[in-house]
C-alpha cells in the first residue's frame, strides 16, 4: 500500500500485538518452543541405526524360518530314502548315461 504522494512514503510499521496488551512477549515467541540447535544429526542417526538394526534382524529371522529351515527339511526328507544305485540303474536303463550303456544295446 503506497501512498499516492511523490517520494514513496513508507507504510506505518506493524505494531506488536503483545505490546498493545501490555505484554512484552511477542505472540510468536509464546506459541513456538525454542528449536534444538545441537545434536540433530546424532539424534537422527541413532534413530535410523536402531531402526535399520531391527529391520535387518527381522528380515534375517524371516528368511531363516520361512526359507532356510523348510529347505533343509526338504533335503533331509529327500536323502533319508534316497538310493543312489537305484537312481543310477534307472538312468542307465533309460539310456541317459553314455559311459554305462543300457542292457538293451547288447
Amino acid at each position: 500500500m503506497r501512498s499516492s504522494g511523490a517520494g514513496g512514503a513508507r507504510p506505518a510499521a506493524r505494531k506488536d500485538l503483545g505490546a498493545e496488551r501490555g505484554n512484552p512477549v511477542t505472540m510468536s515467541a509464546a506459541l513456538l518452543p525454542k528449536p534444538q540447535m545441537r545434536g540433530l544429526l546424532a539424534r537422527r542417526m541413532k534413530f535410523h541405526l536402531i531402526g535399520a538394526f531391527v529391520v535387518s534382524m527381522g528380515s534375517a529371522l524371516l528368511f531363516k524360518f520361512a526359507v532356510a529351515e523348510p529347505r533343509e527339511k526338504a533335503y533331509a526328507d529327500f536323502y533319508r530314502n534316497y538310493d543312489p544305485m537305484k537312481d543310477f540303474e534307472a538312468m542307465k536303463a533309460a539310456g541317459v548315461l553314455e559311459s554305462a550303456p543300457s542292457k538293451k544295446c547288447w
